[in-house]
């Protein structure tokens, strides 16, 4: 069977009028169905020769789609109306990833906000330490194509397990790096934890679209990047505290360093059961049922990313989420290199001051969620928030912008997979990272403040392109088309109802669909 597909808009007047239309069976007796859409239990076939009569009328037909299995005969002949449901399970599910994200957060920066001491334990120069936590970017980068692969091709729960276990599995090998000639097996632990953060990062958006309603969708995306804001915060907060600068004994500093790494194990290990299922029974909304529920025959990764890079918008976006981002991670990982240019032996602060980086961002995550889930207004938003980052570049106020980005670019290429989006908008970052950081490096060795006003003429370069973004909000018009009663099924296998359009691997858009504009403000 085909997957059903989205297509044309039957009244050119109402642009969020989305159709979707099923064939009406031939005449002569070919009763074959074409396709259904997920959450669709298998139909039986009509007895040959079935009559024109049996087909039920046109306005009957409306909005008629499979109810996930729960018909008889009846409905299996003539479709059911769509049943969407929300779980209490959903909560459980978004604490489970929140936490495995923060826990991979947490030790991404757990050596950088404590540079000196882990240089002095070491004996190895600030570059070397700098790279512990660049290696997470430059990971990710080569590794998010296979991952992203693995999420459409094999679920939410399979890769949310690889993400926790090789989570798990570096902090343990990071307890037996606690000596000062084992520097390269603490290399060897962070490069597992790098690869575990690919099967991680990019999964908020999949979270929230599967499990979430559309009123709730962005709420929860942002919740689920708190979790990994969260960790950060905390891996700026308790490192100072627990490892705190003692050169003249290292035997203390290698105890301190050992308990924090025991516990980050044992916090990381009690998350590898809980990893949740791939989706919920029914779907939460009415975008997800129109979609596959995995992967047809006929399904193309390669195409996916084609249609990706199509997309001028979503361009556009990659572009400017990936400045802010890189922005964000180049700060992170030299905070306490620019603090402790000014000011000696202030590692403790420099945690609080990144505490507070974070947190500010946190509570703007959350604002914009709640706010987008009520305004739908993602490009005015963005616009926003871009610009106050850029204004407050001067106390580095910028991670709010991080569910922004990933909820934008679900929104303006739907129907492509969350994952695949997600996937790429963070590989952008990383590689933003990567440059942002190595450059600000060397830039902040001469002045703090010249590293600064370099990444604030950049974040400035991203508020120009967000600008140019074209905003269609195809999700959420997907949405309102069926809460209107204008959403049918239309199969992909019938020719004489589907005109040429613009395939996805997923469903068909076609080129006279006209989705409306995001709310203004």
């Amino acid at each position: 069977m085909v997957a059903g597909e989205l297509v044309q808009e039957l009244h050119p007047g109402a642009p969020d009028d989305i159709t979707v239309m099923k064939k009406t069976p031939e005449p002569e007796g070919d009763t074959e169905r074409c396709a259904e859409p997920p959450y669709a239990a298998a139909a039986e076939e009509a007895p040959e020769g079935a009559q024109e009569k049996d087909v039920p009328p046109a306005d009957e037909r409306e909005a008629m789609l499979p109810n996930g299995g729960k018909g008889g005969e009846e409905e299996g002949k003539h479709g059911a109306r769509l049943e969407t449901k929300l779980y209490l399970r959903r909560f459980a599910v978004l604490a489970v990833f929140s936490l495995y994200s923060l826990s991979n957060a947490f030790q991404w920066i757990q050596y950088s906000i404590i540079t000196n001491v882990f240089m002095h334990y070491y004996g190895v120069t600030s570059d070397k330490v700098d790279w512990l936590s660049i290696v997470y970017m430059v990971t990710y980068v080569p590794l998010i194509f296979p991952a992203t692969w693995l999420l459409d091709r094999k679920g939410l729960r399979l890769t949310a397990l690889l993400g926790a276990g090789l989570n798990c599995a570096g902090a343990w090998m990071k307890c037996a790096s606690v000596s000062q000639d084992r520097f390269g097996v603490t290399v060897s632990a962070q490069v597992v934890c790098s690869v575990a953060q690919v099967f991680i990062l990019g999964l908020p958006s999949r979270v929230a679209s599967v499990w979430f309603g559309p009123k709730e969708v962005s709420t929860a995306c942002a919740v689920a990047v708190l979790g990994n804001q969260l960790g950060t915060a905390i891996g700026f907060l308790l490192p100072p505290v627990l490892v705190p600068n003692t050169p003249d004994d290292p035997e203390l500093t290698g105890q301190n360093i050992r308990i924090m790494f025991y516990g980050t194990a044992a916090i990381s290990t009690p998350l590898l059961p809980h990893c949740s299922r791939d989706r919920p029974p029914l779907p939460p909304s009415h975008a997800q049922a129109v979609l596959p529920d995995s992967p047809g025959e006929d399904y193309s990764y390669k195409q996916s990313i084609v249609n990706l890079m199509k997309n001028k918008a979503f361009v556009l976006l990659l572009v400017s989420y990936g400045i802010m981002t890189g922005s964000y991670y180049s700060v992170s990982t030299l905070l306490n290199q620019m603090i402790m240019a000014c000011y000696k032996n202030q590692e403790l602060n420099a945690g609080r001051i990144g505490l507070t980086l974070v947190v500010a961002g946190m509570v703007g995550s959350v604002l914009c969620g709640l706010w987008l889930d009520h305004t739908k207004t993602y490009k005015m938003t963005t616009l926003i928030v871009y610009f106050l980052s850029f204004l407050g570049m001067i106390v580095f106020f910028m991670t709010g912008y991080l569910p922004l980005g990933f909820e934008f670019g679900v929104e303006i290429t739907y129907p492509e997979s969350e994952g695949t989006s997600s996937g790429l908008l963070n590989a952008f970052a990383q590689i933003f990272g990567i440059v942002f950081t190595l450059i600000q490096g060397q830039l902040t060795h001469r002045s703090p403040l010249i590293g600064n006003l370099f990444l604030c003429a950049w974040i400035f370069l991203g508020i120009l392109l967000t600008a140019f973004i074209k905003s269609e909000l195809k999700r959420h018009n997907v949405n309102m088309g069926a809460e209107n009663n204008h959403l049918q099924a239309l199969p992909t296998n019938c020719p004489e109802d589907c005109s040429p359009g613009e395939k996805t691997n997923r469903v068909k858009l076609e080129t006279s669909v006209s989705f409306s504009r995001e709310t203004s403000l």
